[in-house]
């Protein structure tokens, strides 16, 4: 397997479909080559390697990226992320109607750490975490574990439909979800999130009450990454929340 902190020589036929420009924000059009300014060249002549610059602060807040920002992200080139895109090493979706590229937060984390690159950037931040369930004292249980975790942001949401308006400003990188819900059940929820291309990196704990073993497959098949079944323990929660997060 090709490692992705290496470029290959062999220039990528996929490149043309990926521009740099319009397509990625991180990578705006650059203006025609100029006359060099002065200091631009050694005094052998040659030009100077101008150093890769840091990425800035705000793109590690992002939930999804464009292959040049990952590029910057991962310190290699943009044809290499296309490349492990296309092969399958990187996890991502392309823009509906388009051959854009785009690789939720989650699925770039992962594959940084399985190659080795650091993600130390990532964890500046708090991980947005919306509970979201009916039950006024369970929401003030979820946010009175939950909130005093220094890494974890905590929002909730009471109803389906209210969930789906949080998670269009909030973002969250975690959504811990009852099953039964007064406007909609917890399944449908998951095929709503499955199905938007810009919640894609999102995880779902769905909780529930819930014996039948049928039932449970049939949950996460609609898309909950994993299910925890109440009464439960608050270790075994924060365990599941931190693993999910990946902190």
């Amino acid at each position: 397997m090709a490692s992705a902190s290496k470029d290959s020589p062999v220039p990528d036929r996929h490149a043309a479909s990926e521009p740099s420009g319009a397509e990625n924000n991180a990578h705006a059009q650059r203006p025609a080559a100029s006359a060099p300014r002065n200091g631009s060249r050694k005094a052998n002549g040659k030009k100077a390697k101008s150093p890769r610059s840091t990425p800035d602060a705000t793109l590690f807040a992002k939930q999804v990226f464009t292959t040049g920002e990952a590029a910057d992200l991962c310190k290699v080139s943009q044809q290499t992320i296309i490349r492990c895109f296309d092969a399958g090493r990187l996890n991502g979706f392309r823009v509906p109607g388009s051959r854009f590229r785009r690789i939720p937060r989650e699925d770039l984390i992962r594959f940084m750490r399985s190659n080795d690159i650091p993600t130390d950037g990532f964890v500046t931040g708090k991980r947005r975490v919306l509970v979201v369930d009916d039950d006024p004292a369970i929401v003030e249980l979820y946010t009175d574990i939950l909130g005093s975790d220094p890494k974890l942001e905590v929002r909730s949401a009471a109803t389906g439909y209210d969930a789906g308006l949080v998670s269009s400003g909030f973002k969250p990188e975690l959504m811990v979800l009852d099953y039964m819900l007064p406007d909609i059940n917890g399944n449908v929820v998951c095929q709503t999130i499955r199905g938007n291309p810009q919640l894609k990196g999102m995880r779902i704990l769905l909780v529930s009450g819930v014996v039948n073993q049928a039932e449970i497959e049939g949950l996460l098949a609609a898309g909950a990454d994993e299910f925890l079944k109440k009464p439960f323990d608050i270790d075994t929660l924060l365990e599941r929340v931190h693993a999910l997060l990946s902190v």
